[in-house]
């Protein structure tokens, strides 16, 4: 396989995001619905804001195709919870379990840290997803609640965790001028 590039998502990539989401290994791990194609993909990649709009949109490529995409999106509207931000990370089947997910959290993990200063980043992630909860473990997310039937899939509610990681190390002030 490939070298791997992290790059911002684009319209262009619509239809490897239809591909990788309409993968039967995929979209059970994620609350996208299954037969999506690639003009909704690029509808969605080409929004230029809003509250579902990630505030960074990052995906993995290989070979010139999308493998895996992470965002950071605003946890709430409220002013008050500014601080905190929600990640979404999927990974192709055919590459799940080849250190893309963590070299993509790792990048998210970063730009919130270092670049947007946030103090928390959130997630939901299902219950029996015993490998992306590993991972997020591996970055320091922690387990906060249960969400009981959270989401159908395949004519079955699951639950999901609610996971979070506050800043390991919350920026400090500066020194001021003379």
């Amino acid at each position: 396989m490939g070298t791997i590039t992290l790059r911002r998502a684009r319209p262009a990539d619509a239809a490897d995001f239809a591909l990788m989401m309409n993968d039967p290994r995929v979209y059970p791990g994620v609350l996208q619905m299954p037969y999506t194609d690639a003009e909704a993909w690029r509808t969605r990649l080409a929004e230029p804001g809003g509250a579902d709009v990630a505030e960074l949109h990052l995906v993995a490529e290989a070979d010139g195709r999308v493998i895996a995409s992470c965002g950071l999106f605003p946890a709430a509207k409220a002013q008050r919870r500014r601080h905190a931000m929600a990640i979404g990370l999927c990974v192709a089947g055919d590459w799940q379990g080849q250190g893309v997910g963590h070299q993509m959290l790792a990048a998210m993990c970063h730009h919130a840290d270092r670049w947007l200063g946030l103090l928390r980043i959130e997630l939901t992630v299902y219950t029996d997803n015993a490998a992306a909860i590993a991972l997020y473990r591996r970055h320091g997310f922690e387990v906060e609640g249960t969400h009981r039937a959270y989401a159908l899939r395949d004519g079955v509610y699951i639950d999901a965790l609610s996971m979070a990681r506050l800043h390991p190390n919350p920026p400090a002030i500066g020194p001021l001028p003379p």
